[in-house]
């Protein structure tokens, strides 16, 4: 089953680092986020990628070209230009990686990807949210429903702390908590081939006509998710994934 990560916006929300960079490269421990969310998918068996680009596509296409690399050591000679890996990789993906232009919609980046999805059920995210979504369970909770589209419904973490206050006292500060009430599209979609009927052409944004009209026909489901969940959109977003990573606490690594 191949797995879609749309990897071609802008990132302008977090202009600091996306200007020199496409937002899914930015570095979350010294690796890019986009390869946080295949390690998620990998950790569930999910190994066969397809890497929209856009924006700066071309560091995404040097980045895999080049991975065993950036992620191994090696020896290389000087004068004939011959490499040779010291130590060998795990890392066992197919990544194939496509430009879907710069300035395409969701929609349409997906529908550009049509010819590369011919084989049923694919899982779809976005290149710049991490979660510890359990992936197993949102594939079966899709194939129990047999509908076109499952999202996974996440609660939004609010964007200022949050204080408990008693008579003028506060009793508990949370710097990031999750709120209470209320499910957003978090991405980790599946989706079946009929979901290209949804979609027109490169203005085509999925977040939008196609999923409403999916609602509307009775074709979209939700998996609620209730466990971490945090796209990295701003600096703030990308220093928090940070400090949770380098501490040891980072919720979305859930492999060994």
């Amino acid at each position: 089953m191949k797995t879609v990560l749309l990897a071609g916006g802008r990132g302008t929300r977090i202009a600091e680092e996306s200007e020199s960079r496409p937002k899914p490269m930015i570095e979350i421990g010294g690796k890019p986020i986009l390869w946080h969310i295949m390690k998620g998918y990998a950790q569930h068996g999910l190994k066969d990628f397809v890497v929209a680009c856009g924006y700066k596509g071309e560091m995404i296409k040097h980045y895999f070209l080049n991975f065993n690399l950036f992620h191994n050591d090696y020896r290389v000679n000087l004068l004939h230009g011959e490499r040779e890996l010291l130590n060998a990789s795990d890392t066992d993906w197919d990544v194939s990686v496509v430009d879907t232009g710069l300035d395409t919609l969701t929609g349409g980046r997906l529908l550009r990807l049509k010819p590369w999805l011919t084989d049923g059920t694919f899982m779809l995210t976005y290149g710049d949210g991490v979660s510890n979504v359990d992936i197993g369970a949102l594939l079966a909770f899709h194939k129990s429903h047999g509908k076109t589209a499952t999202m996974t419904a996440v609660r939004p973490p609010a964007r200022f702390g949050a204080l408990d206050i008693h008579g003028g006292q506060v009793m508990r500060f949370a710097e990031k908590p999750i709120t209470e009430s209320g499910w957003i599209n978090g991405g980790f979609l599946v989706l079946e081939p009929a979901i290209f009927d949804y979609l027109e052409g490169d203005h085509s944004t999925l977040e939008r006509e196609p999923l409403e009209r999916l609602v509307a026909d009775g074709q979209l489901m939700a998996f609620q998710h209730e466990g971490f969940w945090q796209p990295m959109d701003t600096l703030r977003d990308k220093q928090a994934l940070e400090a949770l990573w380098s501490e040891g606490r980072a919720p979305w690594k859930t492999w060994a």
